[in-house]
């Protein structure tokens, strides 16, 4: 203990039960919590095989928001120094130092596996507003996306991604006193793509009147958690924090909106229909053409057979 220096001296856990392995235990859980939440997202959409209903902008704006936190406690110069404090520490308490880079790492590379999905699964042999229809029974509606969105929306985020990680090796290079503000303009960046993330998937999924890919498990666990995890940064930043727990808070009410709505369309409402399969169109489906009344035979075409049984 005395080798260790004064600055990683309370990252060292002490022997036995104490509030300090408690709260380490406790973020863990929380750990655990953000990827067991994020994966029924991430099977439904595999399962359905598709993302219908689910905001291209929605995709974006947690993503890039995603990016921005992970980039924002990367580079804050705390952070630094208690990846540094792992050399004097043992592996447990370098582990429960870390443990909040850990859970906004896990956040960030869940939303980039759902950018993944959505781009992979995007139904394009199906009708932007009905994933049960084929393309071509119905004209595409220029408002809604298409696959070259999906795509511009992937591109957007990658650029983002590395716009960031070139900028801040540069600064860390040539002027790392300029860090923590680097870093503030990456939490504020965050902060402000998160907390208007889900009004386009508001939107989509009022619009649809269908929840379409969007899983209803994945809100029903990160409503609360994100309420839980506001509380517990307000108990321990006070009112004067309050651009840390705040957009905790926003986000909760707005996905919670999303969560109401989003079980009315999926269990009460009158266009509920609740998809338990592939949501993609076949060739069989697209070629086939409208069967006739019971009781009227088909007009004969160059299709039809000479001899007939």
């Amino acid at each position: 203990m005395d080798s260790v220096s004064p600055q990683c001296r309370e990252l060292v856990l002490p022997h036995g039960i104490s509030f300090n392995f408690a709260l380490s235990l406790a973020k863990s859980l929380i750990l655990i919590g953000i990827l067991v939440s994020y994966l029924p997202q991430h099977i439904r959409i595999i399962q359905l095989r598709s993302s219908f209903g689910i905001s291209p902008f929605f995709v974006l704006l947690g993503t890039t928001s995603g990016t921005s936190a992970f980039a924002n406690i990367l580079v804050l110069p705390r952070s630094a120094q208690d990846v540094a404090c792992c050399r004097e520490i043992s592996g447990v308490s370098c582990f429960a130092g870390l443990l909040g880079i850990f859970q906004v790492g896990v956040q960030c590379t869940c939303f980039c596996v759902i950018l993944l999905l959505f781009l992979i699964y995007f139904p394009r042999a199906t009708s932007v507003t009905d994933p049960t229809n084929s393309a071509s029974a119905e004209q595409t509606q220029d408002d809604q996306p298409t696959y070259r969105t999906a795509v511009i929306v992937t591109i957007i985020s990658v650029i983002h991604a590395a716009v960031i990680l070139v900028a801040s090796i540069v600064i860390a290079a040539t002027q790392p006193g300029h860090l923590q503000a680097w870093a503030n303009v990456l939490g504020i960046m965050s902060a402000v793509l998160a907390s208007i993330q889900y009004f386009p998937q508001i939107w989509t999924t009022f619009r649809l009147q269908k929840v379409g890919s969007l899983s209803i498990p994945m809100m029903c666990i990160q409503t609360p958690g994100s309420l839980v995890w506001a509380a517990s940064l307000a108990q321990r930043l006070g009112v004067e924090g309050w651009s840390a727990w705040g957009v905790y808070v926003v986000t909760a009410l707005l996905q919670g909106s999303l969560l109401v709505m989003g079980i009315y369309f999926e269990y009460l409402g009158p266009k509920k229909d609740i998809i338990n399969g592939p949501i993609n169109a076949t060739d069989e489906t697209v070629e086939q053409s409208p069967s006739s009344p019971p009781g009227e035979e088909e007009p004969p075409s160059e299709n039809t057979p000479l001899l007939q049984s």
